[in-house]
């Protein structure tokens, strides 16, 4: 709403954008980002989702009418924003200590120590890429900052990254700046955080743990890599607690998640970066956003058929409100649900001739929900109406595997295609778990980047490891 605003107030058009009472905070925080700070709201007060009409009326004609006619009608006061440091300006010197402080006062840390940024550390780091200190990768919002070479080097130095880690780095600030991906919707109040996963020999370079507790902290490369992505977007595109992060629970950040590729060129499966587009043995990072995901422990048997049907349940089970990704609630299609599989299940299922387009054409089949509980999802707990998946299928909006009849207890696919499972093979290789993780639809879409590599990296590596 305020983007949209914002064009019409710099046409010349008077406007009043209706903001709930939560949201005020993100609403100043992001009209600041562009670059209109007086940007007029108006407020919606409590939440509408949880008032009767009556109550809604009420407050309108109380509060909201009133702070809409004069936004309409009253030239706002001008405000002067302060002009932000420059890259290269030094903005503190002090001890330790007192650099954290400075930085937690001005909100650039997560709360957690930060390795100070000095200009010599950053400068370790820009020398593992061959892209220059000031290129811009894009803008990003909220803030409508730019993410650059340099940010994202000082980002990795106060995250505690190792130099070396930079070409990972540069891909993931590449992948923050993909329109497609949606960081601007990193702050929705479902509180979905990222998972990143790593594929390519530059997970053994590094030292990513790949192994037994992998989304576990501990691992320096898994663990200080994760802990960068959040702070890039609190420094950068501008995601701060109580602002422009309304996630109403949150999840923390997580550990980077990199892929057992030792065990799929075993048995023969493609990685998830050519699943992505690139070649299995590219080094790449895929970002996409999840909503929660849950653990299904000791998944027993000897076929796929017996383990399976464990699998797909859990799949199933942590897509809820999500589907309306699927459905047309909010999208058509986008919903993009990982299943993690430890080495040993993945060697199992296999070994029986099964490739992994089979694993999805099998969670397609199987990791499905009654109709009824997907309209009631739509059409009564939440507020994303379709009408029905019927209607929905009579629209040519999805296919008639959603409506094969009018049985309200058939099961009905949670995404359109069976290549929209990703399949993830990492963990301890002799542990029968996996993982499933439910996806935050278009609010964060699935995206990779080839990681780019400067001259003489193995040398470069051998350097730093001595």
């Amino acid at each position: 709403m305020l983007r949209a605003s914002e064009v019409c107030e710099r046409a010349g058009f008077p406007t009043s954008s209706l903001t709930c009472e939560g949201f005020l905070g993100q609403a100043a925080a992001t009209a600041v980002g562009l670059g209109m700070p007086n940007l007029p709201v108006a407020t919606i007060v409590g939440h509408p989702g949880a008032q009767s009409v009556e109550e809604i009326h009420a407050n309108v004609m109380a509060v909201t009418a009133a702070q809409v006619i004069a936004n309409l009608t009253v030239q706002p006061e001008e405000i002067v924003l302060e002009a932000e440091p420059g890259s290269r300006d030094i903005v503190f010197t002090g001890s330790f200590e007192e650099v954290n402080d400075h930085f937690w006062e001005n909100e650039w840390s997560d709360g957690l120590p930060i390795v100070p940024p000095t200009m010599e550390k950053i400068e370790e780091f820009l020398a593992f890429t061959p892209r220059k200190p000031n290129e811009t990768l894009g803008i990003v919002l909220p803030a409508s900052r730019a993410v650059t070479i340099w940010s994202i080097a000082v980002n990795g130095v106060m995250a505690g990254c190792r130099p070396e880690y930079m070409p990972v780095l540069v891909a993931l600030g590449e992948a923050m700046a993909d329109p497609i991906y949606g960081v601007e919707h990193s702050g929705n109040t479902p509180g979905a955080d990222t998972l990143i996963v790593l594929n390519g020999p530059i997970i053994k370079q590094l030292k990513f743990n790949y192994e037994q507790g992998a989304l576990r902290d501990g691992f320096r490369a898994n663990t200080s890599v994760g802990r960068f992505w959040r702070l890039m977007l609190r420094n950068v595109a501008g995601f701060l607690p109580h602002k422009t992060d309304k996630g109403t629970f949150g999840n923390t950040w997580r550990v980077v998640l990199a892929e057992n590729e030792d065990a799929l060129e075993r048995i023969g499966w493609p990685s998830n970066a050519e699943d992505m587009g690139f070649r299995t043995g590219d080094n790449t990072v895929t970002i996409t956003r999840m909503t929660g995901g849950d653990v299904m422990p000791s998944v027993t048997g000897a076929t796929p058929e017996l383990l399976m049907p464990y699998l797909a349940d859990g799949v199933a089970k942590e897509t809820g409100w999500e589907v309306s990704f699927t459905v047309g609630g909010l999208t058509h299609g986008t919903l993009r649900p990982a299943l993690v599989i430890s080495p040993i299940l993945a060697e199992t299922i296999a070994k029986a001739g099964w490739s992994k387009d089979r694993v999805k054409q099998y969670l397609y089949d199987h990791a499905r929900m009654p109709a009824w509980r997907c309209e009631v999802l739509m059409e009564k707990w939440t507020e994303f109406k379709i009408t029905s998946l019927k209607h929905q299928v009579n629209l040519g909006k999805l296919p008639r595997s959603f409506a094969e009849s009018d049985d309200p207890n058939r099961m009905v696919p949670i995404v359109l295609h069976p290549d929209d499972f990703m399949v993830l093979v990492s963990g301890d290789p002799l542990r029968t778990n996996a993982y499933a993780f439910a996806h935050n639809g278009y609010l964060g879409f699935p995206v990779a980047k080839q990681i780019e590599l400067p001259e003489g990296w193995e040398g470069r590596l051998a350097g730093v490891t001595k």
